[in-house]
């Protein structure tokens, strides 16, 4: 995918004085690195000291070991899974090869490579995510706990086929700082994870070409933040990986600056990043995982090298662990909001480790867990590992003395999330809140008053997810649009107006009327939008637990339009759809399940399952993949006054 001239008019017209001018120097800079590339400064005596304590390794569970050998000796052989593509190549991989579309990445000036042009490049993703070595910390993590060197050496044999093929500013690895930080933060922990290996300081701190991409990382990082309306998830990164390098791998001139500067940006940009209510602003779930990860692990750096971090950088990721705790089904499944790429902070664990109980895990250590808390049966090799590293606190356990919620919380006002919960584990997330985070909102959703509903952790009306980003427009705006959630959608429009795969130029607004989860034998919400110019969408959710009946009633009020209601059902839903009326079966636990979705008689109704010209009825459980999933869709025409009312019925 090339961009138009249209498209960057369109992305300036997003962006505040600061923000330009600080692009304009990033441009300048790039042309005089062209011709006289910074270079890196003779050190010696370099030392790693950021070791594991004692007996750490110990403290793994049985369990968590035998499924992290278990996927490292999958990578031994050669083989790995990137969203939705299997590889049997990484024995020797090609750093600049994508299996997906068979291209390579030109190998030029960095910042002369088309990384957004699929045709020119191939898939970037498939490209950028084996060089985030997040599946060498998993073979370095086994050698740890086994002691195997034949992991350590695999380790060693492709960071230097990396570093050989990868030399600083040349080729697509050197185009993006959220892949140099993620990037710096595996070294990190590679470096870690191997000290007991003979060859570990050889491999690292006694090499000049390993020194020298270090320093580069890092200089590449202090020169070239994202700003302003890019100063997402992407920052967070850029932050964590360069204070986690600047203090395990403290041994340039410039290391003190580093460590000084990126701590300061990490603890303003979580803030920024983070509501009050400890969801993150971008309203995107994963994003939110991503970020806690990234915290976790930049705290647990500080701690290793005695750094001293800010009480507010804790606190930010205390308010985020308990959002977590609260939003999570009763499976541990938080909400499929907004886009989601399968990215991690950190990798040492291997495959069938719950992410989202390892940092309930990791959060249960470091801060304590509340009554109110989900529990977490699984284990996992990061937890321990973390807890190794980090300090105890004043205040209860490691964390900063605060007050946190005496109640399990159900409501974000912030964030416009309510969860609404009812027997036999019925949870449905109703979204009120801002269309995303910043001018561009790049990785929201046109999703406004959509509903998420689940039965015993199966989705049930459910969130079709992301797919892709690059490459697929069609199915990039499919998977982001209105039609593709399930609410309304009138004139054929999106509620916001997208100008590009990750921007959107004109952002729905949306209000929460009232949001009552714990009411008096009713859990009610409502909400509206002015999306639709001239005409106001208007959602009532109200959850019996004594019938286990949802309603939903959607009113428009304003101008007539041309209706489509969707509500999109989970993978594993059988849909038998007759008139207005469609019978839901599914397996859960291994019990049949059923439940009745009664749909407004004003409307037509069809059933839609893997249609592609347009796409229609898909479910995406993971970036790269996606699988037929029925949609049920009702026609019509919505007058000034009309209101539509669903009734979803789950048999005992």
């Amino acid at each position: 995918m090339t961009m138009s001239a249209g498209w960057y008019l369109r992305r300036l017209s997003r962006m505040g004085p600061r923000e330009v001018g600080g692009r304009a120097g990033d441009a300048v800079r790039r042309r005089r690195w062209r011709a006289a590339p910074p270079d890196c400064p003779d050190v010696t005596g370099a030392r790693f000291t950021a070791s594991l304590p004692a007996g750490t390794l110990a403290e793994v569970p049985p369990d968590a070991v035998k499924r992290l050998t278990a996927e490292a000796d999958r990578l031994m052989d050669g083989h790995a899974e990137f969203f939705g593509v299997e590889r049997d190549d990484l024995a020797d991989p090609d750093w600049s090869y994508d299996p997906k579309t068979g291209r390579r990445a030109p190998q030029v000036y960095a910042f002369d490579v088309p990384y957004r042009d699929e045709e020119a490049v191939g898939d970037i993703k498939q490209i950028w995510e084996p060089s985030r070595h997040q599946y060498l910390t998993v073979l370095a993590a086994a050698y740890a706990v086994t002691g195997d060197e034949r992991y350590a050496e695999r380790v060693a044999a492709h960071l230097r086929s990396w570093w050989a093929a990868n030399p600083p500013l040349r080729g697509v690895h050197w185009t993006s700082g959220i892949e140099l930080g993620i990037r710096l933060l595996s070294w990190v922990w590679i470096r870690r994870l191997l000290d007991g290996w003979p060859g570990a300081a050889g491999l690292f701190e006694d090499d000049p070409v390993a020194r020298r991409q270090i320093w580069h990382h890092q200089r590449w990082l202090a020169a070239f933040p994202s700003r302003g309306s890019s100063a997402n998830n992407h920052v967070i990164a850029e932050t964590a990986g360069q204070f986690a390098a600047a203090c395990a791998f403290g041994w340039f001139p410039s290391s003190a600056r580093w460590r000084t500067d990126a701590l300061r940006s990490l603890e303003r940009q979580l803030r920024a990043n983070t509501f009050g209510s400890g969801l993150n602003r971008e309203l995107a779930t994963e994003y939110h995982g991503l970020v806690l990860e990234l915290g976790l692990a930049a705290v647990a750096e500080a701690d290793a090298a005695g750094v001293p971090v800010p009480a507010s950088v804790r606190l930010v990721l205390l308010r985020m662990t308990d959002a977590l705790a609260a939003v999570v089904d009763n499976r541990l499944r938080p909400p499929r909001q907004g886009d989601a790429d399968d990215g991690h902070g950190l990798v040492v664990d291997g495959t069938g480790t719950d992410r989202w109980a390892s940092l309930l895990a990791t959060g249960d250590v470091l801060f304590g867990r509340l009554a109110w808390w989900p529990a977490v049966t699984g284990t996992d090799v990061r937890t321990p590992l973390l807890a190794a590293l980090v300090r105890p606190y004043p205040g209860s356990g490691a964390a900063p003395a605060v007050s946190r919620p005496a109640s399990r919380p159900d409501r974000f006002a912030d964030a416009g999330m309510t969860i609404l919960r009812g027997p036999e584990e019925i949870w449905c997330r109703c979204d009120g809140g801002p269309h995303g985070f910043l001018s561009i909102a790049a990785h929201a959703h046109a999703d406004a008053l959509s509903v998420e509903v689940r039965h015993d952790g199966v989705d049930v009306l459910a969130d079709p997810g992301t797919y892709c980003y690059h490459g697929q427009p069609a199915w990039r705006r499919y998977f982001r649009s209105t039609l593709g959630h399930s609410t309304l959608q009138l004139d054929g429009a999106d509620q916001s107006v997208s100008g590009g795969p990750f921007l959107w130029t004109r952002q729905a607004r949306s209000r929460v009327l009232a949001a009552d989860p714990s009411g008096d034998g009713v859990a009610r919400w409502s909400a509206e939008h002015d999306g639709y110019q001239r005409t106001v969408h208007r959602r009532r959710v109200e959850l019996t637990p004594a019938s286990r009946e949802l309603r939903i009633v959607d009113e428009v009020r304003g101008t007539g339009r041309a209706a489509r209601l969707a509500f999109h059902l989970g993978p594993a839903i059988t849909a038998e759809l007759a008139g207005n009326r469609a019978v839901l079966t599914w397996t859960g636990d291994g019990e049949d399940r059923s439940a009745v979705l009664d749909l407004p008689g004003g409307l037509s109704w069809r059933a839609h399952r893997g249609e592609s010209d347009p796409p229609l009825g898909w479910y995406s459980a993971g970036f790269g993949r996606k699988e037929p999933a029925t949609t049920l869709v009702g026609t019509g025409f919505a007058d000034g006054t009309a209101e539509f009312t669903t009734v979803l019925r789950f048999h005992g």
